[in-house]
C-alpha cells in the first residue's frame, strides 16, 4: 500500500547548512544546532537527539552572522521565533540528531 504525500509548504527552500542555536524556553537553555533548508516562512534543522522538544514547542533560532554580514546589518545574529510543526526521528541512530520542522511566526 502506497501513501501519498500532499506537499503544504507555501515557499520555496533554499538548502542552508548554517550554525544555529535554538532556545527553547521549557529546558531553560539553547541547543546547538545546524539548518538544514531555510525559507521565508520556516525552516528544517538539525539537533542533538537529547533535545528535549515536541511538536506545538514555541523556540527562537539564533542564525548567527559572519563578522562583515554583522557589519552591515548591525547585528551579530538573526533571531526569528517559531512554532515546532513535526518532530523527526528516523535517523536519530545514525546521525544522533533529530530534525524540526519549525514555522516561523
Amino acid at each position: 500500500m502506497e501513501t501519498t504525500v500532499v506537499e503544504q509548504r507555501k515557499d520555496a527552500r533554499s538548502e542552508l547548512a548554517w550554525p544555529v542555536s535554538v532556545w527553547l524556553p521549557e529546558a531553560n537553555r539553547f541547543f546547538n544546532g545546524r539548518s538544514v533548508n531555510v525559507s521565508k516562512g520556516g525552516a528544517y534543522i538539525s539537533v542533538p537527539m537529547t533535545t528535549p522538544i515536541r511538536p506545538g514547542h514555541q523556540i527562537e533560532i539564533n542564525f548567527p552572522r559572519t563578522t562583515s554580514l554583522a557589519k552591515q546589518k548591525g547585528q551579530y545574529a538573526r533571531i526569528k521565533s517559531g512554532k515546532v510543526l513535526r518532530v523527526e526521528r528516523k535517523t536519530i541512530f545514525e546521525e544522533a540528531h533529530i530534525g524540526l520542522a519549525v514555522q516561523f511566526v
